[in-house]
Parts: structure tokens; sequence; C-alpha cells
């Protein structure tokens, strides 16, 4: 009897023991639910990047379009800075403004009369270099002109941008600005100011 008894009462004691130590468990890991909620809700990581903001990669990239390290390797950006190289000679000692036309091109007559006033202006002081490409006769003596000059990498790469004018530092074929179908005369005289006041 007594070890029934005995048995009885350790079990109902080892019960009463396991309830508590159950309930202090489950009080345990909802505590640790609760903190890691509010650790959640304390640490800016959660649910979004806080460095997005500090981030200037974050979407967008910054690089697009420019090479941050031109500057440094002489080969970046050759191709699209550059025309392939300094002009001919006869171009040499000012700015040259390259114009790729075609007498069938709106935006060749849109820009004409702000090109007619670049050459009034700085007519002396700048070199102006017309490509007609209205026909493949004229086309075919853009290209040997532009070879002459020292701009045949340039015209075959923009021969098809007509309404486009670009300038161009001959001493080192740098490309200084580009437009197409651009009427503002005071796009190009800032470019040419500069550029004339660094000679």
């Amino acid at each position: 009897m007594f070890k029934k008894s005995a048995s009885f009462w350790l079990t109902l004691s080892l019960t009463s023991l396991v309830i508590p130590v159950s309930l202090v468990a489950n009080n345990l890991r909802v505590s640790a639910l609760e903190n890691n909620t509010v650790i959640a809700q304390a640490n800016p990581c959660a649910g979004k990047n806080p460095c997005a903001s500090n981030n200037p990669c974050a979407g967008k990239n910054p690089c697009a379009g420019k090479n941050p390290c031109a500057s440094k390797n002489p080969c970046a950006g050759k191709s699209a800075r550059n025309v392939g190289g300094p002009l001919a000679k006869e171009l040499q000692g000012k700015p040259v403004v390259v114009d790729i036309y075609a007498s069938w091109c709106p935006a060749c007559r849109n820009i004409a009369p702000t090109l007619s006033q670049l050459k009034q202006q700085y007519g002396n002081k700048a070199h102006f270099v017309v490509f007609d490409v209205s026909d493949k006769a004229k086309a075919k003596q853009a290209e040997a002109r532009a070879k002459q000059l020292g701009l045949e990498d340039f015209f075959n790469a923009n021969k098809s941008q007509t309404g486009s004018v670009t300038i161009v530092d001959p001493k080192t074929g740098d490309i200084l600005s580009q437009y197409r179908n651009n009427n503002k005369l005071s796009d190009y005289t800032s470019v040419l100011n500069t550029a004339i006041s660094q000679k």
C-alpha cells in the first residue's frame, strides 16, 4: 500500500513540477518571441535596407553613361568621348564644330538658324565642318573629307545622326559637347567660350 501510495505521490509531485516547468518554458518562448519582435522593430534593417539612402548605387547606377575610371585608363571611353585622336593640322588652334547635315532632315532645318548665328559669332574663332549626307554621292564625299581631317572614325560612327552638332578639341580629339536637334544657342556658346578661353 505504501509503495502504491509513494509512487502515486511521486507521480503527482513530478506532474506538479512538469506543469510549472512547461509554463516557464512557454513563458520564456513567448518572452523570447516578444523580444524578437522588439528587436525586429528596433533593427533598422528589418524589412528594408537602411543603407539604401546612403548607398549611391541604390536604385540607379551612378556609373551608367560615365566611366569614373576614364581619367586613369587612357583607353576608357575613347570611342564615345574622343573622335580617335588629334585632328588634321588645318583644324588646329581653334575648337571644331562638326555638323552632320542632310537636306531631308527636319532636325537639320530646326538647328540651321542657330548654326548660322554661331558661324557669324565665332567665324574666326572656331572651325566649322559640315558633313553632308543627303545622298550616297554626298555621303561619299563627306567620308573622304572626314578622312582628310582626321574625323574618319567619328564620321563612320555618327553619319546616321543627322541634325547632330559636335564640338571637338582638335589637339586631343576629345568631344567637348554633342547635341542632336538642339537649337539653344547658349548651349553651344558656353562650350565654345570655355574652349577658346583655354587656348
